[in-house]
């Protein structure tokens, strides 16, 4: 599943294809899960003509910034994504909406699984869903102190309030993982039972974890070596990390968690 990282590298990519440019037409297909609260009809005729000024984000949704309103919003889900081209016969399997702009580049959105959305939206930092999402690691770095506040506040594991996206926009399952694990802290344990110096630290990893992994454009290659990200699929019985120290994974939150017990207290 994309995660903030991933989500923050289609939307540069998004960007340096889109911004400056005018959608001369829009091509949709019949998908009533995908384009939600909306027809596609009316989703190609609102971006018909119309100027991409910028591409916006905040945790795992998109949106592009338009010169008129309302402005077309996307969440990937699964296993969506954007992808870029030249001719029709080049459009990816199971697209859902392809932009052609006036340099004649082709923009497409794809989701095989169709757990992504399309919506539009007449200013979509205001407007839910995007509205109801919680801190941005990217844009939102310097409100530790409210992380910190908000964190000690909450009586469920502290894995399910990093997923929790009214709380931390952007934070997946494995970057929760990897947070905790650079913290030393347990998943299981409960956010109003750490130190304001455990909640502090784990502010500083969120950031600088989602900071690295977008420094590298998302390529999980180029993770550090002595992430546990490397290691912590498949829920293998003899997983270990960097270290040697063996990797346990449990259902925490109602997710697969993979954690250190030797490490994380």
């Amino acid at each position: 599943m994309p995660e903030l990282p991933e989500v923050e590298s289609a939307r540069r990519m998004a960007a340096r294809v889109l911004t400056g440019r005018r959608i001369v037409a829009v091509a949709t297909v019949r998908d009533s899960i995908m384009y939600a609260g909306i027809s596609p009809m009316r989703f190609a005729s609102a971006l018909r003509g119309r100027m991409v000024r910028g591409v916006g984000r905040r945790g795992k949704h998109l949106w592009l910034e338009l010169d008129c309103r309302p402005w077309p919003a996307f969440h990937f889900g699964m296993t969506g994504y954007f992808e870029k081209y030249s001719r029709p016969e080049e459009r990816p399997r199971f697209w859902k909406m392809e932009l052609l702009l006036d340099n004649h580049t082709r923009f497409a959105l794809s989701d095989a699984r169709r757990l992504g959305r399309i919506r539009l939206l007449n200013d979509p930092a205001n407007e839910p869903p995007i509205c109801d999402l919680g801190f941005d690691p990217l844009s939102d770095s310097d409100l530790g102190p409210r992380f910190v506040q908000e964190l000690r506040r909450r009586k469920a594991p502290v894995k399910a309030v990093l997923l929790d996206q009214s709380f931390s926009a952007g934070v997946g399952n494995w970057i929760a993982d990897e947070v905790l694990y650079q913290s030393k802290i347990r998943p299981q344990r409960r956010g109003c039972d750490l130190s304001p110096a455990e909640a502090q630290c784990l502010f500083r990893k969120v950031i600088a974890v989602i900071r690295r992994a977008v420094d590298v454009d998302g390529n999980n290659d180029r993770y550090p070596r002595t992430w546990l990200f490397h290691y912590r699929w498949g829920k293998m019985a003899g997983a270990v990390t960097f270290k040697g120290e063996k990797i346990v994974h449990e259902t925490i939150g109602g997710r697969t968690t993979a954690w250190v017990p030797a490490v994380q207290k």
